[in-house]
């Protein structure tokens, strides 16, 4: 089975072994680069020693121990595999600093959309990021992938014992499967028909998005009572009419070391002043800043929103009205 290629105006390259790849997969395995055992076989973890397929059976991510050569079963199970760096050396104290392209994995991210990034062992994390993790999941992510550490499966990092290694993939067979999250956001708008969005950013600025004000609701809060909370913690906002519910949508993102499967109603609410003035530490919950936008400026910003087609569907909302009943998004 040959590998799948990347969209045709993608430069990803290509090396000795081929990457393991397709549309939405829950977790990619990331290795540090081929070792020689590899490249002959064009197989991913190939050498007999590495204790990757046996440690991917064990931990219950296959059916049934897999030899290198079926590592496009994978795909069928979920999974991918690719490498942090394509040159093939003896070892990986052979690469160099270039040989790590932190824009090709991004690129990656955005063709494919899987769900995490699980980096097999620190090295292949600190050649891309430059930062030498602890293993678990990481605070900062990848487009929409969350990251996961895990210790190396190489022969040469056998003093750490495998019930160790196997523990750190069972954790991440449990960590890929999303905390389910019932949120609310408000859609914002001023009597210039602008919308507010407020600019967050994942942990260490890696990944920055614009997206409406909003947030999960707590323990014995209905959806009216959490929005009316997050607008007055987030904008200041608490005098006001609460609008129709007008989208909803359910999509998995990754948030500070966690990978949420939100369930969201967005509600209309419309406000005389453009003044915002938050009760809470905003950075504390990863928001850097706010601006109000038009839809002629979403339209055309190279920005990234949440949701994604914010733009079409508030132009169509301002242009017709609210629905009657919520759109999913």
């Amino acid at each position: 089975m040959a590998a799948s290629s990347p969209s045709s105006d993608s430069d990803i390259p290509l090396g000795d072994v081929p990457d393991v790849l397709r549309p939405q997969l829950a977790c990619v395995f990331c290795g540090i680069n081929p070792g020689r055992f590899s490249a002959a076989a064009a197989a991913h973890f190939a050498n007999p020693r590495n204790d990757f397929w046996r440690l991917l059976h064990d931990a219950d991510f296959t059916p049934r121990l897999l030899a290198p050569s079926e590592q496009f079963q994978l795909l069928d199970l979920g999974f991918g595999v690719t490498n942090a760096a394509y040159r093939t050396t003896p070892g990986s104290n052979d690469l160099r600093r270039g040989d790590f392209d932190i824009a090709r994995l991004r690129e990656t991210v955005r063709i494919y959309e899987p769900r995490a990034i699980a980096f097999v062992g620190k090295e292949a994390y600190r050649g891309l990021f430059g930062e030498r993790p602890e293993h678990g999941p990481q605070q900062r992510a990848l487009g929409n992938a969350g990251l996961f550490v895990l210790p190396s499966t190489s022969p040469a990092n056998a003093a750490v014992p495998y019930a160790e290694r196997l523990m750190w993939f069972q954790r991440l067979r449990a960590w890929i499967e999303p905390e389910r999250r019932q949120a609310v956001r408000a859609l914002v708008v001023d009597p210039d028909n602008r919308v507010l969005l407020f600019r967050f950013e994942s942990a260490k600025g890696a990944d920055v998005w614009w997206a409406t004000p909003g947030g999960g609701l707590e323990s014995g809060e209905d959806e009216s009572m959490a929005l009316r909370r997050e607008l007055a913690e987030e904008v200041g906002l608490v005098d006001f009419t609460q609008g129709p519910w007008v989208w909803e949508r359910e999509h998995v993102f990754p948030w500070l070391g966690r990978l949420l499967r939100q369930h969201e109603r967005f509600a209309l609410v419309r406000v005389t002043s453009a003044d915002v003035n938050p009760t809470i530490d905003l950075e504390r919950e990863g928001i850097h800043g706010w601006r109000w936008w038009t839809a002629a400026e979403l339209a055309t910003t190279t920005e990234r929103l949440g949701p994604p087609a914010l733009a079409t569907h508030l132009e169509a909302l301002l242009r017709d009205g609210p629905p009657s009943t919520p759109i999913s998004l």
